[in-house]
Formats: structure tokens, C-alpha cells, sequence
């Protein structure tokens, strides 16, 4: 299943909120996560692929005894590959959870730059790009001197992810494989 280039439900994402936010680099571009939302940063470990996921999902990692699901922001977003290097970290966030419990979710990203914090002042909606670009998973843009910041919503992420999830399921045919 391919990412949606438009968004098809009307614009409905939660609002950013003034507080810090770790800002992290995908394709040259800054963004910001709720640093609230992160438990850790570590390097790039051993990734094992799982079987019929989409292409951003790069598969699980074991971290301290935990099976955590990894996600490749760059290819989510729809970005070109790029190669590597030693700055490529992955965040792990705590999210909530289907039952109202805490889960853990990993994303692969270029490299972490800051941890910001962002004043009521200095955040503003997410622009209306007249519908052409989904923006379901952005919630504020961020003015930090001359640059912005987009500022994204890890659990919408991690929901539309689940829900294709369980459609790819529900449309499979007992038997065969899930494509």
C-alpha cells in the first residue's frame, strides 16, 4: 500500500502545544517530537525484518529483552533514500497503546539536533496546502529564528499505521500471502 499524496479526510489533526520538543533531521529537514513522547536515543542496531509489511516499516528491534517495532520516518514521510551514516540514530517513544497502555515504537531518523523549546507565540497551524499534500501526521509548524520546524504527531503515525495493519488483514485471503 502506498502513502496517500493527498489527505482524504478533512483536516482533523490534534494542535501542536507549546513545551520542548526533540528536533531531529529526516532529508536535510527539521522536525520536532514532543519530548515528552521520547524514552531514548540510540544507535543504529541489528534490525530484523518481518515478513508483509509496508516498505517504512523496517522491522523489530530487541532492545533490553523488548520486542519494539521500527519505522523508517524518512521513507513514511515519502522522502528519497539516502545511504547511512553514523549520525542515523533511532528514537524510541513511548506511545499510547490500543488498550490505553503504554507501548514502545522506534523511528529511524537522520540525526538529532536540539531539544527546543517552543512558546505559544512561536508555533503556528499546520499551513492549508490545498489538500494536494497529507498533513494528517503534522501538527504545527515551529518558527525558531530564521528556520521552522515541523512538528509531528507519533502516535497519528503509529495509528495509521496499525489501521493499514488491520485492513491488509481483514482483505487477506486465508492462504495466501498478504500483499
Amino acid at each position: 500500500m502506498s502513502t496517500p499524496t493527498r489527505s482524504d479526510t478533512p483536516h482533523s489533526a490534534a494542535e501542536a502545544q507549546p513545551g520542548k520538543y526533540l528536533i531531529v533531521t529526516l532529508g536535510g529537514e527539521s522536525y520536532g517530537i514532543p519530548v515528552l513522547k521520547v524514552r531514548e536515543i540510540i544507535r543504529l542496531c541489528p534490525i530484523t525484518p518481518v515478513a508483509n509489511m509496508p516498505e517504512h516499516v523496517r522491522g523489530v528491534i530487541n532492545l533490553r529483552g523488548k520486542i519494539i517495532p521500527l519505522v523508517d520516518l524518512r521513507k513514511r514521510f515519502g522522502l528519497p533514500a539516502a545511504d547511512e551514516h553514523d549520525r542515523n540514530c533511532i528514537v524510541v517513544a513511548q506511545l499510547a497503546g490500543a488498550s490505553g497502555s503504554a507501548r514502545l515504537y522506534g523511528i529511524v531518523v537522520d540525526g538529532v539536533e536540539e531539544v527546543a523549546n517552543f512558546a505559544a507565540a512561536d508555533i503556528e497551524a499546520t499551513p492549508d496546502f490545498g489538500g494536494v499534500i497529507d498533513v494528517r501526521f503534522i501538527t504545527g509548524m515551529a518558527k525558531s529564528g530564521p528556520l521552522v520546524r515541523t512538528l509531528v504527531d507519533l502516535d497519528r503515525i503509529a495509528a495509521a499505521d496499525a489501521a493499514t495493519a488491520a485492513v491488509d488483514q481483514a482483505n487477506a485471503v486465508p492462504g495466501s500471502p498478504v500483499s
